[in-house]
This record gives C-alpha cells, structure tokens and sequence, in this order.
C-alpha cells in the first residue's frame, strides 16, 4: 500500500467537481456531493476461503489507521464514528448517501471536515458484507455526517 498515494488522492477529491449523476469514478464512483474511492481491495475473498478473511481485514484496519495517522495532525485526531448506528438509522429514516451506503458496508470509520475544503472525509474498511470482497474506502462527501 503506498500512502502518499492514497493521501494524494483524498487530497485530489477535496477539490475536484463532484459528478452530475451517479456512477463509475476514478478508482471508485461518485454521484451528485459524493465520491467513495476503492484504495485497496482483496482479491479472491468473494467466494474465496473465508479463513484467510480475517486476516485480510486486519491488514486493512493497519492500512486504515496508518491514514488516520497521516491525516489527523491535519485535520484534527478524532475517534473511530460507529456505523452501526447510522446502519440501525436507516430502518427508520432517510439517511443520504454516500453516509448509508458507507452504514451497510463498513463497521467503523475515521472522520474530518477537511479545513478549507467545504468537504468531509471518511476512510473505513468495508468488511461488513462477507460475501464480497474486503476494501479500504475513502469517502468524500459535502454533505455532513448524519
């Protein structure tokens, strides 16, 4: 995993015009006050031996945290956003997108407000489906967190 790229992509998102509708995007997809990019995704778990998906997730949650490293002195330490509670959320009421798709996927993220920016982000480990593949995410949204 290389870092700098990841960080200089989340930094490339905080600034690039948002698409019209929704759809594929650069390493992800995006959609009207959104993108959520793919940084790294496993390759085989879906369908593939499940034994080695644990092992796979903690690696993610290293790469994830690594970020969290990177980014905080940035934008401020903060602690890991359940996301159970916005997935709990959304039986119950409207919760926007990119904020209820990041609910059903992942379990936890690292969340700022990007100073500067008009502009929130996010970084998880998407491992909540175990059927599909195992994925570190970065999301980029203007719309507030629920």
């Amino acid at each position: 995993m290389n870092i700098a790229q990841h960080i200089a992509l989340i930094d490339e998102l905080c600034f690039r015009p948002f698409p019209a509708e929704h759809g594929p995007s650069d390493g992800g997809t995006g959609g009207p006050g959104h993108f959520v990019a793919v940084l790294a995704s496993s390759n085989g778990l879906r369908g593939g031996d499940q034994g080695e998906r644990p092992v796979t997730v903690g690696q993610y949650e290293k790469y994830r945290d690594a970020l969290y490293e990177r980014l905080a002195p940035r934008w401020g330490e903060t602690d890991p956003w359940n996301l159970q509670t916005v997935l709990l959320r959304t039986e119950r009421e409207e919760i926007p997108e990119p904020w209820a798709g990041l609910g059903a996927r992942a379990r936890t993220a690292y969340l700022w407000e990007a100073g500067g920016t008009g502009r929130w982000v996010a970084v998880a480990v998407a491992d909540r489906d175990e059927t599909d593949e195992v994925q570190l995410l970065a999301v980029i949204t203007e719309k507030a967190p629920p």
